[in-house]
């Protein structure tokens, strides 16, 4: 197992993408996301995207050379479409135009289709959280609809359907949400079957419904994702569900119908500027007695600390910066897979 640090690694992506027909600029926009993402630990939306993406190209189901552009716009409001180009190039179109409208509106909301994959839903929240604004995000999976099983159902009818939330503090990492509305986002299955591990228990069902910890009874005999909850599943199916709204049929990007040649994600973005509405300093002072106030608690013995939301990624992020990124064989050999398809020399890539 190759241990990559981050520089060799976007050095590589940067690379791949633009061998395959992407400009410098988005190559390194994408490149950037991704080796991100495993920094932070997304491992599911990381470096094993890089050969899926590949694929993506060489089936012509996405644009390297998508520019997204503005469909319409009010005040507060935008329509996105990304031209089929690579997600994150889209993604970050978004959010910057977002961004800019609740600077000087307040807030905005800016909807975005025919993106493809925006990757890491908590990446665009955090661009805005890091310019002193909040924001929240919501990201189906279009009319693809394969993954989770509906409450109540065995089969795999809704996507993932992530939820993203981020805030800023005074002098401190933003607080940071990214949670997909299942159990786990399917990308973690597909990294537990490259590393050859089980899944843990509560994950997936098998295509008889039955509980399974092994990943090919969900990746290869069309198993299912379970809604996240546990017993209260249905907390999560509701949740799922005011991600297909906005995500799928207010972006106009679709909801969950089966369609799963379709390649995108439906998003909605919306940013709120804290200056329109508080000031400054006194939603950083609540913001620090919430988190001193909750660490009053006991502490749980299994658990050993209470976190801020997004901490466990910073920390992370933090350790593979310093130690570099434990790469599995299987999405390494991939890759290198990739790069051959492409002429490129993987051998040339020294760690």
């Amino acid at each position: 197992m190759p241990t990559l640090f981050p520089d060799l690694l976007r050095h590589i992506g940067c690379q791949l993408f633009e061998t395959a027909g992407c400009s410098a600029e988005d190559a390194c926009v994408v490149t950037d996301h991704l080796v991100d993402s495993s920094l932070y630990g997304h491992d599911s939306h990381g470096l094993i995207r890089f050969y899926e993406y590949l694929s993506f190209f060489e089936k012509g189901l996405w644009n390297p050379r998508g520019v997204p552009r503005i469909v319409s716009e009010h005040p507060c409001t935008a329509i996105v479409d990304g031209d089929s180009a690579m997600g994150q190039v889209s993604g970050a179109f978004a959010m910057e135009l977002a961004m800019q409208k609740a600077r000087e509106y307040g807030t905005a909301t800016v909807t975005l289709r025919n993106c493809s994959h925006v990757g890491r839903c908590g990446a665009y929240p955090l661009m805005a959280a890091r310019n002193n604004l909040i924001a929240i995000a919501y990201v189906n999976a279009g009319r693809m609809g394969r993954q989770i099983a509906p409450h109540g159902g065995l089969d795999g009818k809704l996507s993932t359907n992530p939820i993203a939330f981020s805030a800023p503090r005074k002098d401190q990492n933003p607080i940071m949400v990214d949670m997909a509305t299942s159990v786990t986002a399917e990308g973690k299955i597909r990294v537990a079957r490259n590393r050859a591990e089980s899944l843990p228990s509560g994950w997936i069902t098998d295509n008889s419904g039955q509980p399974s910890v092994e990943p090919n009874d969900y990746l290869e005999s069309a198993g299912a994702i379970l809604p996240l909850g546990g017993v209260a599943s249905h907390k999560g199916y509701c949740l799922s569900w005011i991600v297909e709204v906005l995500g799928g049929a207010l972006s106009g990007q679709g909801v969950a119908s089966g369609e799963i040649n379709m390649i995108s994600n439906g998003v909605v973005f919306t940013v709120y500027d804290i200056e329109h509405f508080t000031d400054l300093n006194s939603y950083f002072a609540e913001i620090e007695t919430l988190i001193r106030h909750l660490r009053t608690s006991r502490i749980n013995p299994d658990v050993g600390e209470i976190l801020v939301p997004g901490e466990p990624e910073f920390r992370k992020y933090e350790d593979r910066t310093r130690n570099g990124i434990d790469v599995d064989e299987t999405t390494w050999s991939h890759i290198c897979t990739s790069a051959r398809g492409l002429g490129l020399n993987p051998d040339s890539w020294q760690p």
